[in-house]
C-alpha cells in the first residue's frame, strides 16, 4: 500500500452521532478532487456531537478508515476532522490597523484580521475559524480583496466560530488513538457548505441546515459571506426514539423503519399502506398502517423545523435569505421533508447533495455524505493555500539570499 502523502491525497473524517464516514480524495493536476476511497461505519460512543465513550468511538473510526484504505489501496496518516455540538458558538467582530505602505499588502491583511480576532475568549474555549466578511479602507466599504488598494487605515469585519476546548480535545484524542493526526478541526456545517452550496446562493442569501442524528447545524450566508452559525442539540434521534416508544420496537428497528417507511407529511401517505413492525422480547412482529407512522413523525418534524425557524429569526437575517433554505444531512432526505419545510418556513427549500464530485461520485451523491465531501473540499483548499504560501516564502528567501550575496554577506 502506498502512503497518502506520496499521491497528493486529502482525507475527510466525519464523526457523527449515528455514522462515521472516511473519504479519501486525490487532488488532480487540474486542482479538482477525485474520491478514490469511501468507508462508513455505525458510530458508537457519540451523543449530540460529543464523545461519551472513547473506546467505542475509536473502534468506529478504525472500521471506517480501514474500509476506505482498502478501497483506495493506500495508508493514511492525517485527516481533516469535523466537530459539532451545543458548545459551538459564534460572534461577529471587527479590527482596525493603519496601512504601513502606499498600498495594502498581505501583511496588512494578516495584521487587521489578527486585530479583529484579538477579543477576550473564555479560557475553556478555543477559536475554530476566523472568516473575513468584508474590509473597509477609509470610507470605502464592502471590499472583498483589499490587496493592492491605497488608503490610510483599514478595518476588517470577521465571523469567529468557537468551541469548547475539552470537547475538541476528546474528539482529537479518539482520532490520535487510531494512529492518525488531525490536520484541521472544522465545524460540520461549514464543511457541508463547501459541498452543497453554490456561490450564487451565498451571494443572494441562503441558510444551510444540516440535520443529523444528534444535532442540527445552521449556517446563514448573505452577500457571499458567513454571517451566523448555530447548533440545535435535537435532531433525528428524537424521531427514532418516538417511533421506538409508540410502536414498542427496539431502537435499531425503529431507525430502520424511519429510513425505509417514514414520511414527514401525513397527507402524502396512503391509508392502505401497511408495514411490518418487529416486537421486543421475542414476540411476533405486527402489521401496522404506514399512515400511523406518519402521524408520529410529522409533529416531531414540525417541532424541529420550528426550532430552526426560531434560530433563523433570532439571527435577524430572515429577510435577507432570498435563496431560501438548503436542507442536508440524513434527516433532510426523508420523504415529505422538503414539502413540509416549505410549508413551515414559507420560502424555497431544496435538498442539498454534494455538487460536482469526481471518482466514486455514485457512493457520495447523498445528503448524508455532505459533511465528509465538504471536509475533502476544505482540505483541498487548505493544501493549495499552504503550497502557495510555501512557494512565496521560498521566493522571498531566495531574493534575500541574492541581495545579501550582492552585499558580500553570503
Amino acid at each position: 500500500m502506498s502512503k497518502a502523502a506520496e499521491r497528493n491525497m486529502v482525507v475527510g473524517l466525519d464523526i457523527g452521532t449515528s455514522k462515521v464516514v472516511a473519504l479519501i480524495g486525490e487532488v488532480m493536476p487540474d486542482s479538482d478532487i477525485s474520491v478514490i476511497g469511501v468507508g462508513a461505519a455505525t458510530a458508537r460512543g457519540m451523543d449530540k456531537g460529543g464523545v461519551n465513550d472513547l473506546n467505542l468511538v475509536v473502534q468506529s473510526i478504525q472500521r471506517a478508515v480501514e474500509e476506505a484504505e482498502l478501497m483506495a489501496d493506500c495508508r493514511i496518516a492525517s485527516v481533516y476532522l469535523n466537530i459539532s455540538g451545543r458548545h459551538i458558538g459564534c460572534q461577529n467582530e471587527s479590527g482596525m490597523v493603519p496601512i504601513n505602505e502606499a498600498e495594502v499588502t498581505q501583511d496588512d491583511v494578516d495584521s487587521v484580521i489578527h486585530a479583529a480576532k484579538s477579543v477576550p475568549i473564555a479560557q475553556e474555549r478555543r477559536i475554530l475559524h476566523v472568516l473575513p466578511q468584508e474590509f473597509i479602507i477609509d470610507s470605502q466599504e464592502s471590499i472583498k480583496s483589499p490587496i493592492g488598494m491605497s488608503g490610510v487605515r483599514m478595518e476588517a469585519k470577521v465571523h469567529i466560530i468557537t468551541c469548547a476546548n475539552d470537547m475538541a480535545k476528546n474528539i482529537v484524542k479518539a482520532v490520535e488513538r487510531c494512529g492518525l493526526s488531525v490536520d484541521r478541526l472544522i465545524f460540520s456545517a461549514l464543511a457541508s457548505s463547501y459541498a452543497v452550496l453554490t456561490d450564487d446562493e451565498k451571494d443572494l442569501g441562503v441558510a444551510l441546515v444540516d440535520m443529523g442524528a444528534g444535532t442540527i447545524d445552521i449556517n446563514i450566508y448573505t452577500g457571499g459571506v458567513l454571517r451566523h452559525t448555530a447548533v440545535i442539540p435535537a435532531a433525528g434521534n428524537q424521531v427514532t426514539s418516538d417511533i421506538a416508544k409508540i410502536f414498542r420496537t427496539p431502537l435499531n428497528h425503529a431507525e430502520e423503519i424511519k429510513t425505509k417507511y417514514a414520511c414527514a407529511l401525513r397527507e402524502l401517505v396512503s391509508k392502505d399502506d401497511n408495514i411490518e413492525v418487529p416486537s421486543v422480547g421475542g414476540r411476533p412482529s405486527r402489521t401496522m398502517q404506514r399512515h400511523i407512522l406518519a402521524e408520529v413523525v410529522e409533529p416531531r418534524y414540525q417541532e424541529l423545523f420550528e426550532l430552526i425557524r426560531d434560530q433563523i429569526n433570532q439571527s435577524g437575517l430572515e429577510d435577507q435569505i432570498a435563496a431560501g433554505i438548503v436542507l442536508t444531512g440524513g434527516c433532510g432526505r426523508m420523504e415529505g421533508a422538503i414539502e413540509f419545510a416549505e410549508e413551515i418556513f414559507q420560502m424555497p427549500v431544496r435538498l442539498g447533495e454534494p455538487l460536482g464530485m469526481h471518482g466514486l461520485s455514485d457512493y457520495v451523491q447523498d445528503p448524508t455524505y455532505a459533511t465528509a465531501v465538504g471536509l475533502l473540499r476544505y482540505g483541498q483548499e487548505d493544501v493549495q493555500n499552504r503550497q502557495s504560501e510555501a512557494s512565496t516564502t521560498n521566493v522571498i528567501g531566495l531574493g534575500k539570499r541574492l541581495l545579501s550575496w550582492f552585499k558580500g554577506e553570503f
